[in-house]
């Protein structure tokens, strides 16, 4: 087993991780009625496309022998409506590294293929953008 979900009341949830016991709380959102006060769950699934795509990238990065330092990312999850679900995950992803054209190829095949990515229903948009400082 991964992890275990409890119910706190409220539209709130506690995940915890069975292996580390680190936690992470839910929220419903404030347009669903929730309080939004932490992430939603479906807050989660776009940031994990992003916290899963630099991890691969880093991974990558390591076996190139290049520094991965100072990497982030900005995370945008667009709803739909009728079905509710997740319709569109914009990425930005800032690379401050000074790397080779081929490397810099080579890291963003990488971050387009990582797990969650290929994942998630083909039908949501995913617009992904990598900014080389």
């Amino acid at each position: 087993m991964t992890s275990k979900v409890y119910y706190e009341g409220n539209l709130r949830t506690k995940c915890v991780h069975l292996k580390s016991g680190n936690e992470i709380i839910t929220d419903a959102p404030v347009d669903n009625s929730g309080k939004g006060e932490a992430f939603s769950p479906t807050d989660t699934v776009a940031t994990a496309l992003a916290s899963c795509m630099v991890t691969v990238m880093a991974i990558k990065a390591e076996q190139l022998g290049v520094s991965f330092i100072n990497v982030s990312a900005d995370v945008k999850k667009i709803m739909s409506v009728n079905p509710r679900r997740i319709s569109k995950i914009s990425i930005l992803i800032s690379l401050p590294i000074n790397l080779s054209k081929e490397n810099k190829e080579i890291l963003e095949n990488i971050g387009d293929s990582c797990p969650v990515h290929n994942s998630l229903d083909p039908k949501l948009v995913i617009d992904i953008k990598y900014d080389w400082i």
